[in-house]
C-alpha cells in the first residue's frame, strides 16, 4: 500500500472519530440541560416495640486486679441471672464494655502512686416486652447495678414501614414536580432517575449515664418509662425528561 493511501486512509479515521466524539459531547450536553430533578420526604410514626437499656456495674478500687474482678463477677452474674427470670433471652443480653484499670493517686512527695484496681462491665439489653422495662430496671439494681445508660426506643421491623414512607415521599415528590412544571412552563416527560435515602429516629429516654445509688429493697419501686412514637423518614429525588 502506498504512503499516500496510508495516509488518507488514517486521516478518514481520525476525521470519524472526532465526530463521534463531538456527537456523544453534544448528546451528554443535551441530555443533562433537559434533566429537572426534584426532591420529597415522607414521615410515618409508629409505637417502638423494642427498647435497648444499658446496664452495668463499677466495682470499688481495690488492692489487686483479682479482688476487683471477682466483686464485678459476682455482682454481673446476679445481675445476668436477674434479666434471665424476668424473661430476657441470652441472644439479648450482649457485654458492651468491660474495663480492668489501675488506679493512681498523685502526691507533690512521691508522685504518681498505685493505689489499686477497678473493673466497670456494661450490658446491652434489648427488652422486647416494653411492660417490663420499669421493673428491669429495679430489679438489677437491687443485684448490685450501679450504672444505667441510655434508654432509646426502636422498631423491629420497619420494611413495611419504610415503604409507606417511601410511596408518601415519592407522591409528594410528584405534586411538587408537577406545580413547578405549571408554574415555569416546562413540560415534564418520563422519570429517568431515583434516588432515595432514609432515617429512622429512635426515642431516647436518656443521654447521660447515670450512677445509681443503692436503696434498700423495700424503698425501691420500678420507674415509668414512657416509649412514645418512632419517627421514619425518608427522602427522595426524582429526575425528570424536560420536553
Amino acid at each position: 500500500m502506498k504512503k499516500s493511501q496510508l495516509f488518507l486512509m488514517t486521516l478518514g479515521l481520525l476525521a470519524v472519530t472526532a465526530i463521534v466524539i463531538v456527537s456523544l459531547v453534544t448528546t451528554n450536553k443535551v441530555n443533562s440541560q433537559d434533566r429537572f430533578s426534584v426532591t420529597g420526604s415522607g414521615t410515618v410514626y409508629a409505637k417502638a416495640d423494642i427498647a435497648n437499656i444499658v446496664i452495668g456495674f463499677k466495682s470499688g478500687v481495690k488492692k489487686t486486679a483479682a479482688e476487683a474482678t471477682a466483686e464485678n463477677t459476682k455482682k454481673m452474674n446476679n445481675i445476668i441471672e436477674a434479666l434471665k427470670r424476668l424473661g430476657i433471652e441470652e441472644k439479648d443480653i450482649q457485654t458492651t464494655e468491660y474495663t480492668l484499670r489501675p488506679v493512681y493517686n498523685w502526691t507533690n512527695e512521691r508522685g504518681q502512686e498505685l493505689i489499686g484496681y477497678e473493673v466497670s462491665q456494661n450490658l446491652t439489653v434489648k427488652v422486647r416486652d416494653l411492660n417490663k422495662i420499669g421493673e428491669v430496671i429495679a430489679r438489677t439494681t437491687e443485684q448490685g447495678a450501679n450504672q444505667i445508660g441510655s434508654v432509646n426506643f426502636t422498631i423491629d421491623d420497619e420494611f413495611e414501614l419504610r415503604n409507606q414512607a417511601r410511596a408518601l415521599a415519592i407522591k409528594k415528590a410528584q405534586e411538587k414536580a408537577q406545580l413547578i412544571a405549571e408554574q415555569s412552563g416546562m413540560k415534564l416527560g418520563k422519570i429517568k432517575g431515583f434516588s432515595e435515602g432514609s432515617e429512622a429516629t429512635p426515642i431516647l429516654y436518656s443521654n447521660a449515664k447515670m450512677m445509681v445509688t443503692q436503696a434498700p429493697v423495700a424503698d425501691l419501686s420500678e420507674p415509668l418509662i414512657p416509649s412514645g412514637q418512632n419517627e421514619i423518614k425518608v427522602d427522595v429525588t426524582l429526575i425528570y425528561e424536560v420536553k
